[in-house]
């Protein structure tokens, strides 16, 4: 269902170039032999349904995702950049023995009673001309759990299933377009929704060559665009911003790009607009999440709105809701409600999470808030959790977010809000210079006002940063500059007594 198209790739175009990533380059057939191979290995190696996958993004992790499901069972990939803490929960809650690791990054599973498949060993290991037996899963067998980046807690197993993963890659590749002409760069970690689903699933169905890049840097990015011609880039929209700092890049570097797409967080204006005016190349925003493997709306080229998030992938369905879950007119704010084929099964092991999810008609509650324009274009405003109440007014940090984002100095900016005894709670921001500038924090309140902010919105307090708190895709952790603001007064030490 998910790997018949890796083989027939590989008995069509078996010398044709399938990944170039850091170790070398590799075609269909060793492609398909290497994810064959694993697959014979994996389904003796043991009798768990799930196996863990601990990998950087590249072959060694696009061969032994296969190979997991080759072996008749779930990918469970795993987030080398999460501490101790949430990767013992991952193995504890998954239930997993087996994970395919390198020594590189196998030392985080040390301590644990795991069997680590060390993939540089069978590497060294001559393909063989493996025909596979494959599996017959059903459409509603979870292929993976994916856990989520733990930005409000312990990561939650994220069920997906084959028809989650196959229904939203073909809706995509029809949304935008996408022929197996096209080219990606994968840059998105794979143990990431978008990552996974838009840079090694996509790829796959399509017969597409991707290159892979195990750790982000602005300078390779646009090397490899221009050197391999790249036609589809997937990023965060820190990263756009980081390769709009270099100096010497141009639209000769990237011509050959049929869509640069964006999602993780809100795309800011700012990056928006520079980046076009930098490259001549727009930037499609899109959106979705883990719970939707992905992409579950996104600007195209022909159809396009800055602001916007885009129109539905085919499908899909959106319901803008109230606080009662009634629908909202078109062009009114509520909460981003979901439906779809690919939209998750729920959350592993945590039914009482998922009956909050997941409504008794089948949409998913996003926590998200947005709104559907006349032209039939997904806008997200913010998050619902994330709403600021200022002495019963609602303010919204993405709103105030883009106006301090217009200041020349200001890199990046995270609003929050702060418990006030009087008011309930006051605007905070955080903000981060442009390299070589300098900003106080009254310049901020100030460029506020000149904005025709109101009063209550304008920051109370703004804390200027060398770097903000992310995740390891790049989202600004809100979570973290909420629990500085509000953490209680350390308490005062005892008076010492003479």
């Amino acid at each position: 269902m998910l790997f018949e198209s890796l083989f027939q790739h590989a008995d069509r175009q078996p010398h044709e170039v399938a990944v170039i990533d850091d170790t070398g380059r590799y075609t269909w057939q060793q492609y398909a032999a290497a994810a064959a191979g694993l697959g014979l290995y994996l389904s003796v190696q043991t009798d768990k349904p799930r196996v863990g996958l601990l990998l950087p993004a590249g072959m060694g992790f696009a061969a032994s995702f296969y190979g997991t499901l080759l072996a008749g069972k779930g990918v469970v990939p795993i987030n080398f950049l999460l501490g101790e803490r949430e990767v013992a929960h991952i193995i504890a809650d998954s239930g997993i023995d087996t994970v395919v690791s390198i020594p590189l990054l196998a030392g985080k599973l040390k301590d644990t009673p795991l069997k680590i498949v060390d993939l540089s060993q069978l590497a060294k290991m001559p393909p063989a001309a493996i025909t596979p037996k494959f599996p017959s899963p059903q459409s509603s067998d979870i292929a993976v759990i994916m856990y989520t980046s733990g930005t409000s807690g312990l990561p939650k197993g994220v069920q997906l299933t084959y028809g989650n993963l196959v229904s939203d890659v073909e809706a995509a590749i029809q949304h935008a377009s996408l022929k197996g002409s096209h080219s990606f760069l994968g840059i998105l970690p794979l143990f990431h929704s978008t990552g996974l689903l838009a840079t090694l699933v996509a790829p796959v169905k399509l017969g597409s060559r991707v290159v892979y890049q195990g750790r982000f840097s602005p300078v390779a990015v646009v090397n490899a665009i221009r050197e391999h011609q790249l036609s589809i880039i997937a990023a965060v929209p820190s990263m756009y911003g980081a390769m709009l700092r270099m100096k010497d890049a141009g639209p000769e570097d990237v011509k050959s790009l049929y869509a640069a797409i964006s999602g993780g967080e809100p795309l800011p204006t700012t990056i928006r607009e520079h980046w076009e005016k930098k490259f001549g190349k727009p930037i499609y925003e899109g959106y979705g999440l883990t719970e939707t493997i992905g992409p579950i709306a996104f600007n195209v080229p022909g159809a396009i709105k800055g602001g916007s998030v885009g129109r539905l992938l085919p499908g899909a369905e959106v319901r803008i809701a109230d606080e009662d879950g009634k629908a909202l007119p078109q062009g009114e704010t509520g909460e981003v409600w979901l439906k779809g084929p690919m939209i998750m099964k729920g959350y592993f092991n945590l039914p009482d999470e998922t009956a909050k999810a997941l409504t008794a008609d089948g949409y998913f509650k996003s926590g998200d808030l947005g709104f559907v324009d006349s032209d039939g274009y997904l806008h997200i405003t913010g998050r619902k959790k994330d709403l600021i109440i200022v002495a019963g007014e609602k303010a919204s940090p993405r709103e105030i977010e883009e106006v301090i984002l217009q200041h020349p100095a200001v890199r990046e900016a995270g609003v929050v809000g702060k418990k006030d005894p009087s008011r309930g709670e006051v605007v905070v921001a955080f903000i981060t210079p442009r390299e070589g500038q300098t900003i106080k924090a009254d310049e901020i309140r100030e460029f506020c006002r000149s904005k025709g902010m109101v009063q209550w919105k304008i920051p109370r307090e703004v804390f200027v940063e060398n770097d903000l708190p992310h995740t390891p895709t790049g989202k600004l952790l809100k979570r973290v500059l909420a629990e500085r603001v509000n953490a209680p007064p350390a308490p005062t030490p005892p008076t010492a007594q003479a």
